[in-house]
Protein backbone atom coordinates (compact mmCIF):
# COMPACT_ATOMS: atom_id res chain seq x y z
CA UNK A 1 0.00 0.00 0.00
CA UNK A 2 1.59 3.30 -1.08
CA UNK A 3 2.21 5.93 1.60
CA UNK A 4 0.67 9.38 1.29
CA UNK A 5 3.85 11.03 -0.04
CA UNK A 6 4.74 8.27 -2.51
CA UNK A 7 4.45 9.22 -6.19
CA UNK A 8 2.17 6.99 -8.20
CA UNK A 9 3.53 6.92 -11.75
CA UNK A 10 1.27 4.25 -13.21
CA UNK A 11 -0.42 1.08 -12.13
CA UNK A 12 2.27 -1.15 -10.70
CA UNK A 13 4.88 1.60 -10.30
CA UNK A 14 5.06 3.80 -7.22
CA UNK A 15 8.15 5.83 -6.34
CA UNK A 16 8.55 5.68 -2.54
CA UNK A 17 8.82 9.05 -0.79
CA UNK A 18 12.01 7.83 0.90
CA UNK A 19 13.77 7.75 -2.51
CA UNK A 20 12.87 11.35 -3.36
CA UNK A 21 15.02 14.17 -2.04
CA UNK A 22 13.19 17.48 -1.85
CA UNK A 23 14.78 20.92 -1.47
CA UNK A 24 13.28 24.40 -1.43
CA UNK A 25 14.88 27.59 -2.69
CA UNK A 26 13.93 31.12 -3.62
CA UNK A 27 11.92 31.40 -6.79
CA UNK A 28 11.36 34.16 -9.31
CA UNK A 29 8.01 34.96 -10.85
CA UNK A 30 4.94 36.60 -9.34
CA UNK A 31 4.77 37.58 -5.71
CA UNK A 32 6.63 40.87 -5.28
CA UNK A 33 8.39 41.11 -1.92
CA UNK A 34 7.03 37.69 -0.95
CA UNK A 35 9.36 36.07 -3.51
CA UNK A 36 12.45 37.70 -1.99
CA UNK A 37 11.94 36.26 1.47
CA UNK A 38 10.38 32.81 1.07
CA UNK A 39 11.67 29.53 -0.33
CA UNK A 40 8.81 28.44 -2.55
CA UNK A 41 10.67 26.85 -5.48
CA UNK A 42 10.77 23.07 -5.09
CA UNK A 43 13.47 20.78 -6.48
CA UNK A 44 12.99 17.02 -6.49
CA UNK A 45 15.85 14.55 -7.04
CA UNK A 46 15.33 10.86 -7.69
CA UNK A 47 18.16 8.40 -8.31
CA UNK A 48 17.03 6.17 -11.16
CA UNK A 49 19.98 3.76 -10.92
CA UNK A 50 19.47 2.99 -7.21
CA UNK A 51 15.68 2.93 -7.05
CA UNK A 52 14.08 -0.17 -5.55
CA UNK A 53 10.76 0.69 -7.18
CA UNK A 54 11.94 -0.30 -10.67
CA UNK A 55 12.35 -3.65 -12.34
CA UNK A 56 15.69 -4.15 -14.12
CA UNK A 57 13.96 -3.69 -17.50
CA UNK A 58 12.31 -0.43 -16.38
CA UNK A 59 15.64 0.82 -15.00
CA UNK A 60 17.43 0.11 -18.31
CA UNK A 61 14.71 1.84 -20.30
CA UNK A 62 14.70 4.93 -18.02
CA UNK A 63 18.49 5.21 -18.01
CA UNK A 64 18.48 5.08 -21.80
CA UNK A 65 15.50 7.33 -22.54
CA UNK A 66 16.12 9.91 -19.80
CA UNK A 67 19.92 10.02 -20.31
CA UNK A 68 20.00 13.71 -21.42
CA UNK A 69 18.11 14.74 -18.27
CA UNK A 70 20.09 12.69 -15.76
CA UNK A 71 23.03 13.96 -13.71
CA UNK A 72 26.36 12.09 -13.62
CA UNK A 73 25.05 10.22 -10.58
CA UNK A 74 21.91 9.15 -12.49
CA UNK A 75 19.58 11.52 -10.64
CA UNK A 76 16.50 12.87 -12.36
CA UNK A 77 16.08 16.49 -11.24
CA UNK A 78 12.78 18.38 -11.51
CA UNK A 79 12.21 22.03 -10.55
CA UNK A 80 8.92 23.87 -10.01
CA UNK A 81 8.67 27.52 -9.05
CA UNK A 82 5.66 28.81 -10.95
CA UNK A 83 3.37 29.31 -7.95
CA UNK A 84 3.70 31.45 -4.83
CA UNK A 85 2.98 28.51 -2.59
CA UNK A 86 5.57 25.82 -1.81
CA UNK A 87 2.79 23.22 -1.53
CA UNK A 88 1.51 23.97 -5.04
CA UNK A 89 5.06 23.89 -6.43
CA UNK A 90 5.66 20.55 -4.67
CA UNK A 91 2.53 19.10 -6.27
CA UNK A 92 3.59 20.46 -9.67
CA UNK A 93 7.11 19.03 -9.34
CA UNK A 94 5.77 15.63 -8.27
CA UNK A 95 3.40 15.56 -11.26
CA UNK A 96 6.22 16.55 -13.64
CA UNK A 97 8.43 13.79 -12.26
CA UNK A 98 5.66 11.21 -12.67
CA UNK A 99 4.93 12.41 -16.23
CA UNK A 100 8.61 12.24 -17.25
CA UNK A 101 8.91 8.68 -15.96
CA UNK A 102 5.55 7.67 -17.47
CA UNK A 103 6.57 9.03 -20.91
CA UNK A 104 10.00 7.37 -20.78
CA UNK A 105 8.47 3.99 -19.90
CA UNK A 106 5.84 4.16 -22.64
CA UNK A 107 6.57 1.69 -25.40
CA UNK A 108 6.46 3.15 -28.90
CA UNK A 109 4.20 1.31 -31.30
CA UNK A 110 5.99 -0.70 -33.93
CA UNK A 111 4.96 0.38 -37.39
CA UNK A 112 3.66 -2.54 -39.40
CA UNK A 113 4.48 -1.92 -43.06
CA UNK A 114 1.45 -2.23 -45.30
CA UNK A 115 0.88 -2.17 -49.06
CA UNK A 116 -2.12 -0.80 -50.94
CA UNK A 117 -4.83 -3.37 -51.63
CA UNK A 118 -5.45 -4.65 -55.15
CA UNK A 119 -8.68 -2.63 -55.32
CA UNK A 120 -6.87 0.55 -54.26
CA UNK A 121 -4.20 0.02 -56.94
CA UNK A 122 -6.90 -0.53 -59.58
CA UNK A 123 -8.79 2.61 -58.51
CA UNK A 124 -5.59 4.64 -58.69
CA UNK A 125 -4.84 3.28 -62.16
CA UNK A 126 -8.39 4.11 -63.39
CA UNK A 127 -8.16 7.60 -61.93
CA UNK A 128 -4.79 8.21 -63.60
CA UNK A 129 -6.12 6.93 -66.91
CA UNK A 130 -9.15 9.26 -66.72
CA UNK A 131 -6.96 12.23 -65.85
CA UNK A 132 -4.57 11.38 -68.70
CA UNK A 133 -7.45 11.17 -71.21
CA UNK A 134 -8.85 14.50 -69.98
CA UNK A 135 -5.47 16.19 -70.48
CA UNK A 136 -5.02 14.57 -73.89
CA UNK A 137 -8.45 15.86 -74.96
CA UNK A 138 -7.27 19.41 -74.19
CA UNK A 139 -4.10 19.12 -76.28
CA UNK A 140 -3.46 21.44 -79.25
CA UNK A 141 -3.14 18.63 -81.83
CA UNK A 142 -6.63 17.44 -80.93
CA UNK A 143 -8.11 20.95 -81.39
CA UNK A 144 -6.26 21.51 -84.68
CA UNK A 145 -7.85 18.43 -86.21
CA UNK A 146 -11.37 19.65 -85.31
CA UNK A 147 -11.15 23.01 -87.12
Amino acid sequence: MPAANDIRVERGLVIPAAEIHEAASRAGGPGGQHVNKSNTRVTLRWNVAQSDALTPAQRRRLLRRLAPRLTRRFQLVVHAGRHRSRARNRDLARERLAELVREALRRKRVRVPTAPSRGARERTARQKKRHSELKRSRSRSQRDGES
